[in-house]
């Protein structure tokens, strides 16, 4: 039976198929999908992990004990667990061990552009990459075959454009394999010096058979059309060659990714008059076929930046421009906003009218940053709010402590936040950091996380109370406060910014999109009292707008937070 199915929907659909029995992961976009369908199925066992380091460290662990396990992230999730990983490539696996990475080339929900196959050659670890849905289904389970017979962790490496699109995918039956008994081995699994050394010449030995393998692999695919144009490329890139040239052109796509066959290579390069490689961001393929003597066309036509595309394609290897047609008029811009009724918007009002530094961080919130609010100076990496906070206080004294903030959300504290704020505890910082409690991981598609007090599964779980967290780590000035009620958080604020120790706000409020928050009834913008003075529009509230020189609210996105009735003066909105 075959089932339209998403990408990341796949790649679950092939953790279920190939007996995996362990699930970690943490939520990232374009990663988060794969670990949310794999909790669908009952025999697999799945949850969230505080960070991708816990997650990666918890799937070893798994397949120490004999069990087929996953753990999925995003490029710069797999930055937070590259400690773990480039240990596995040492250790080795018992049970087969797949991790999934999903990079974003185009930056449509990250920080940065970085390519993870840097992080395949560097941990000596396999990395295999599918070009559609079904390759997803079947590269996992191909991927598990791998690991258990190269005794290493298997990347996946997805990019958005596979992990969030859609085509059919044949269906099979799950098959668990017998659980491999665990056999106490410390020169295996024990990375003391001495051992890691004799293990270092397994990994390179173990890498070289790779190889090998890597020159027949069925994961690779060569595909003979006109000879006068060949094309060395993986992934989402085939696809868009595939429609760009069809039959002008010969194909060599490569499956295995790290580490990359050259035999191939040169036969393919051999039986053709000019080879482009075509790959987004770094030149992993170009450099590999250059360094062994393979003359392509690579980054000096497709560039370093961003995502290709059928039409990039075209022009770049044809010289065909793709017809277009210009619309002349204005088109007014529509950048992200936060929510109407998001519990962050007032917080970000306040620390807007104070003019403090606002050390921010990653999640919904960072909208925070953009106009009319424009109350972020910083966002750097997960958990890096409070760290650089820390740093921006010592360097600039006393005076910057109390003009300065950090803003953090409740997940992404729990993620790689504490350690920062154990250091401002520690190394003593008058700092004052706000964490943003809305009930939920809010931008990745409301996941579970530590705080919330369920799993994954939607089950009852041990709930962190950040307030008793927060002492615990050695602050004792904490503080709760509601960001609908902006006059007093705004007091809050000045408070403990005036005094001479670190602390903590936890500014609370559950997330507006969470279905069990009950609203209030939409305001209401009283015409005869409003002048049309705009103070309202202040907050970037996408319900309000001016229509006539007077305030509207659209009644079908307001939720009553009151944040608007606050800022107006004429009281013209109730």
């Amino acid at each position: 039976m075959k089932k339209l199915m998403l990408g990341n929907e796949a790649f679950a659909r092939g953790l279920f198929e190939a007996g995996c029995e362990f699930v970690s992961s943490y939520p990232g976009t374009p990663s988060t999908e794969v670990t949310e369908y794999a909790a669908k199925y009952d025999e697999l066992y799945a949850e969230w992990a505080p960070n991708e380091k816990v997650a990666m460290e918890a799937a070893l662990g798994a397949s120490i004990a004999g069990k087929r396990s996953f753990c999925g992230m995003k490029h710069v999730g797999l930055n937070v667990a590259a400690d773990p990983l480039y240990t596995a490539g040492y250790t080795g696996v018992n049970g087969g061990m797949v991790i999934c990475v999903a990079d974003d080339p185009g930056l449509h929900s990250s920080q940065n552009e970085q390519d993870s196959r840097h992080h395949a050659i560097a941990s000596k670890v396999m990395m295999v990459e599918p070009s559609d849905s079904q390759e997803c289904k079947d590269f996992t389970m191909a991927a598990y075959e791998l690991s258990e017979k190269f005794d290493t962790p298997v990347i996946v490496r997805l990019s958005t454009r596979i992990a969030h699109s859609q085509s059919a995918v044949e269906l099979g039956e799950r098959v668990v394999p017998p659980t491999k008994p665990y056999e106490k081995n410390p020169a295996k699994f024990v990375m003391m010096p001495g051992f890691a050394k004799k293990r270092h010449t397994v990994v390179e030995a173990k890498l070289a058979e790779a190889a090998k393998y890597a020159e027949t692999s069925p994961l690779n695919k060569v595909e003979y059309n006109s000879t006068e144009i060949g094309i060395i490329t993986a992934g989402n890139c085939y696809l868009y060659a595939k429609e760009a040239l069809g039959d002008k052109a010969s194909y060599l796509k490569l499956g295995v990714i790290n580490p990359l066959p050259i035999d191939i290579i040169r036969d393919f390069a051999a039986k053709c008059e000019r080879v482009y490689v075509i790959e987004e961001l770094d030149d992993i393929i170009e450099s590999h076929c250059k360094k062994n003597g393979v003359d392509v066309i690579g980054k000096e036509l497709f560039g370093w930046e961003g995502e290709i595309s059928q039409a990039i394609v075209r022009e770049k290897i044809l010289g065909e421009k793709a017809e277009t047609m210009e619309f002349e008029e204005p088109v007014p811009v529509r950048p992200p906003v936060m929510c109407a009724g998001c519990p962050h918007r007032g917080l970000f009002y306040c620390l807007s009218q104070l003019g403090v530094y606002v050390s921010g961080d990653i999640g919904c919130y960072t909208l925070g940053a953009t106009a009319p609010l424009s109350a972020m100076d910083t966002t750097i990496c997960m958990g890096a709010s409070i760290s650089a906070l820390h740093g921006y206080n010592k360097a600039l004294g006393k005076e910057a402590e109390k003009k300065s903030v950090a803003v953090i959300g409740d997940s992404t504290f729990m993620h790689s936040g504490m350690t920062g704020l154990v250091n401002i505890a520690y190394n003593a910082t008058n700092s004052t950091v706000i964490i943003l409690d809305n009930s939920i991981t809010g931008m990745t598609g409301h996941q579970q996380n530590p705080t919330t007090g369920k799993n994954l599964k939607g089950d009852p779980a041990a709930a962190v109370n950040l307030e008793d967290l927060c002492h615990a780590i050695g602050i004792k000035s904490v503080r709760v406060a509601d960001p609908y009620n902006m006059a007093e958080t705004k007091k809050i604020i000045e408070e403990e910014l005036a005094k001479e120790e670190p602390s903590v706000i936890i500014s609370r409020r559950p997330c507006a999109l969470l279905k069990y928050v009950k609203h209030n009834p939409p305001l209401k913008a009283d015409p005869e009292k409003c002048v049309g003075c705009k103070q309202c529009l202040k907050i970037g509230c996408p319900a309000i707008s001016i229509h006539d020189k007077k305030c509207v609210i659209n009644h079908t996105q307001c939720v009553g937070c009151g944040i608007c009735k606050e800022m107006c003066r004429l009281d013209a909105i109730n």
